[in-house]
């Protein structure tokens, strides 16, 4: 039997709607792949994008390469995160001791009121730097996604570890330990 003219046009209309579908689904996945690998994911081994940031209730600007040669903790928090909370007390234990040693904790403080912030830093009494992002540009750009997470940097520069959720005392104290320039 032989095709008719109808049938022809809709075996030609099923298989162009097939090969336009398969074209969207390639641009849709080139553009997400691409969306993807322009975000500053920051991984163990990596150089961290450097960041400037204001010490939060100064006019001072802190920059990450102000501590090239030194470990660097970087703690992203918010005074809503309770495990944040948590962990202040622990760092700020350590925070002298680590400091003489050359390590510098930055806590990078994500709240958008400054007077939240100024009532939590006057409770706990903290003395490491508290920078602040209130727009959330170096949370982005580290793609952080849950509070609170910590990036400890080697003296080289490079990432050595990057915690998400809270620490302990001990923990935080072998990461301190790990990222410590050696004599």
């Amino acid at each position: 039997m032989k095709e008719t003219t109808i049938e022809k046009k809709k075996k030609r209309l099923v298989f162009r709607s097939i090969l336009l579908a398969v074209m969207v689904g390639l641009v849709v996945f080139a553009l997400i792949s691409n969306h993807n690998e322009d975000k500053n994911v920051v991984a163990k081994g990596e150089e961290p994008p450097d960041f400037q940031l204001k010490k939060f209730g100064t006019e001072e600007t802190v920059s990450l390469s102000d501590y090239e040669g030194q470990g660097v903790m970087i703690n992203f928090w918010a005074t809503y995160c309770e495990p944040c909370k948590d962990e202040m007390p622990y760092m700020e234990e350590l925070y002298d001791d680590y400091k003489e040693q050359g390590v510098e904790i930055l806590a990078v403080n994500l709240d958008s009121t400054n007077l939240v912030v100024e009532r939590f830093l006057s409770e706990y009494g903290l003395s490491f730097p508290i920078l602040h992002d209130k727009d959330g540009q170096v949370m982005d750009e580290y793609d952080v996604g849950q509070l609170p997470s910590t990036l400890f940097i080697n003296p080289e520069g490079e990432v050595e570890e990057e915690v998400v959720g809270p620490l302990t005392l001990d923990k935080l104290e072998g990461y301190l330990d790990e990222i410590t320039p050696k004599s």
